[in-house]
């Protein structure tokens, strides 16, 4: 009697499991097909409750299966409800979305809006890269938009397809390192162009710098062309000698 007892409960089991994953299913088409990455904050949380509920009464045969269908029904509606309100009114796609944020501009890093972000240099770097943009100096504008990603705008005089179509001879692709981040310095990149910290000291005595920490970024490439911002000040780009590998 037992052994029947316990495939009854195992039959129960994956029933309920095969029901849930079947809303699931069809709750995350409804919500549409925007990748992780893609959503707005309200789509994320909507998201992440509706897996964490379709867990409990998957597992839990105690309680009614209902209870575990009529939340995550109820999440789809609010899911939809809310991307109805979305494009019906600007002030409740603030509240929920929040707005683009302007990272980068003319003057170059804005330090105050990273912060208000929690956004570090790390990840700013990184989602230029992710952006296909290596280098600070071709930057005139980065937007971190509402879904997390930033949106990048090259100077007029960036664009790498220009030189190929116009068949103009350019120098070959050069990758830039950071060599303060924060007002820390990077040790493992000096030694990329066999620098060290007395180069660092003479760049900051050449910019005038009197405290390491007060240096936002420096970054520098092979061709020795320097990408310098102090924190709340105007970016610089320079030119400086550097010793390849």
């Amino acid at each position: 009697m037992r052994k029947i007892g316990n495939n009854i409960f195992m039959l129960t089991l994956v029933l309920r499991s095969i029901i849930i994953f079947c809303i699931v299913l069809v709750a995350v088409r409804l919500m549409g097909k925007r990748q992780i990455g893609d959503m707005q904050p309200f789509e994320l949380v909507v998201t992440l409750i509706i897996a964490d509920l379709a867990c409990i009464p998957m597992s839990d045969v105690s309680i009614p299966i209902v209870f575990g269908i009529v939340p995550l029904l109820t999440l789809v509606v609010l899911h939809h409800f809310f991307t109805w309100a979305n494009r019906k009114s600007v002030l409740v796609r603030k509240i929920l979305n929040g707005k683009p944020v302007i990272v980068i501009d003319e003057k170059g890093i804005n330090y105050e809006a990273l912060k208000s972000l929690n956004m570090t240099i790390n990840d700013l770097t990184e989602g230029l890269r992710v952006a296909n943009c290596f280098d600070l100096s071709t930057v005139a504008y980065a937007i971190v938009e509402t879904n997390g990603n930033i949106s990048v705008l090259l100077k007029s005089g960036a664009s790498p397809v220009t030189n190929d179509d116009m068949k103009v001879d350019v120098d070959e692709s050069v990758l830039n390192v950071v060599l303060i981040n924060d007002g820390k310095i990077i040790d493992e990149n000096l030694k990329t162009f066999n620098l060290d910290k007395t180069f660092i000291d003479n760049v900051l005595s050449k910019q005038k710098v009197k405290n390491l920490k007060d240096v936002l970024i420096f970054t520098i490439n092979s061709l020795g062309q320097g990408f310098f911002q102090e924190k709340n000040k105007q970016c610089q780009s320079f030119q400086v000698e550097v010793k390849n590998k």
